[in-house]
């Protein structure tokens, strides 16, 4: 018999920490407060009105929290931001137009003209091409490590470098990055330490508990699950510190646009995120409308669900395609056989993932007609979906690469990559049985 008073037990309640599932239904909401609706609104406005003269100063000199312009922050778009940074256990987040948009926006305010940053080899197409060819109109320099040798990223180090950038789980997929590893060298060197945690979501890996300073998600995919909104979102670890360090002035040293605030010293361990909105953000611009905010916070809701099930049905389509006498090999951490399996098992303990990529014995040609007799997977470039998706990445996300590039990416000509989603396992499997048939 619980011998606790009433109050003795309200007060456990209070003080209980909540668990993911509540943090994705709950976390950043609240009942509106006009209207009682409890769905997050959508506030689909540009801007807000201010109290009176006094409230608007106080908000332009950074003195009060509120809303100003959809701009640089958004209802609708903050509650996602709390969510995020809830699931992550960072201090603060930032909601973006894109994942390609956070990673501008955090690099904005790390890097200046000349400098340099290091970046695992295994990583999107997209972002590779970013960082080698867009980053070069900022005058940010790449300098590549290679995901499997720590050492590497030991050896890229010189007096310019300012962040080190990691994925998770890698992209193209199958590929889990040793964190810890990578933090180590980060923190040997006192840079911050950069985790896109896209493919694993906060669900099946959680980088600051393994040394990230800040995560960086392109909310497009899993978070928000179902293929119907563009958006990222970056999130401060709180931990890194910024404060009087003058390689990062636009937190370290005081503003000029703010009547020299000094955001490390003001905000504290989310200086860095304040700095990300209203240095970058609000001079960038790549705000996320409030309706695809919105869109996004409803996936999260189910993302425990989801991710369970995208990682069962993988695990099961990987052993399939691992026993095919037309598939050459398989890349997916999950598999026992796997050489990143050890890995997966400690980053991300409750599956590895829903991406993986397996090569097809005829090579491109293969990979060409698998694709074409595909009847429920569907060939598109995203991943994240509800739905399973196929692609073949040496001639879409991966095309600009040069050959060795692609090679070094994981997206060699005979590679296919899979996105699998939550339908019944058994009939993706018969998809795939039927097109390798073909």
């Amino acid at each position: 018999m619980d011998k606790k008073s009433k109050g003795e037990r309200k007060d456990a309640a209070a003080e209980r920490e909540p668990g993911f599932a509540t943090l994705s239904v709950h976390a950043g909401a609240q009942p509106d407060p006009t209207t009682g609706a409890r769905a997050t609104p959508i506030y689909q406005t540009t801007s807000f009105v201010f109290d009176d003269v006094e409230h608007a100063a106080s908000l332009f000199g950074l003195q009060t929290f509120g809303n100003i312009y959809s701009r640089i922050g958004n209802p609708t778009c903050n509650v996602l931001e709390e969510r995020v940074a809830a699931l992550e256990g960072g201090t603060a987040g930032l909601a973006v137009a894109s994942g390609h948009a956070a990673q501008v926006i955090v690099f904005h305010v790390l890097m200046r003209p000349g400098e340099e940053f290091i970046a695992a080899n295994r990583l999107y197409g997209g972002s590779i091409n970013q960082f080698n060819h867009a980053f070069k109109s900022f005058d940010w320099q790449v300098k590549w490590a290679d995901s499997d040798d720590v050492s590497s990223f030991e050896r890229a180090l010189g007096p310019k470098t300012k962040a080190i950038f990691i994925e998770s789980i890698a992209n193209p997929g199958g590929i889990v990055t040793d964190i810890e590893a990578v933090a180590r060298v980060a923190q040997k060197a006192n840079l911050p330490l950069i985790v896109d945690n896209t493919l694993a979501t906060p669900y099946l890996c959680k980088p600051f508990d393994h040394g990230a300073d800040i995560v960086v998600h392109s909310a497009t995919k899993f978070l928000g699950g179902h293929g119907n909104s563009i958006g990222g979102v970056i999130v401060d670890g709180g931990k890194f510190p910024f404060a009087g360090d003058q390689r990062y002035p636009m937190v370290s040293a005081g503003r000029p646009e703010y009547h020299g605030i000094v955001m490390a010293e003001t905000f504290g361990d989310f200086g860095f995120a304040m700095a990300c909105r209203m240095l970058s953000l609000r001079d960038l611009g790549p705000a996320l409308s409030p309706f695809n905010a919105f869109l996004i916070l409803t996936g999260i809701e189910t993302l425990p669900l989801r991710m369970q099930k995208h990682c069962d049905n993988a695990l099961a389509v990987a052993k399939f395609l691992k026993g095919h006498e037309q598939v050459a090999w398989v890349s997916y951490a999950g598999l026992p056989s796997d050489r990143y399996q050890k890995l997966a098992r400690k980053y991300c303990p409750k599956g590895a993932g829903a991406v993986l990529t397996f090569g097809l014995k005829g090579g491109f040609d293969a990979g060409v007609e698998l694709i074409s007799n595909v009847k429920l997977f569907s060939h598109l470039a995203n991943i994240g979906d509800t739905r399973s998706l196929i692609l073949h990445p040496a001639s879409t996300t991966h095309r600009q690469l040069t050959d060795e590039q692609k090679k070094s990416a994981g997206a060699a000509p005979e590679v296919v990559r899979l996105s699998v989603g939550i339908e019944d396992v058994e009939d993706l499997i018969a998809d795939l049985d039927q097109s390798l048939s073909a």
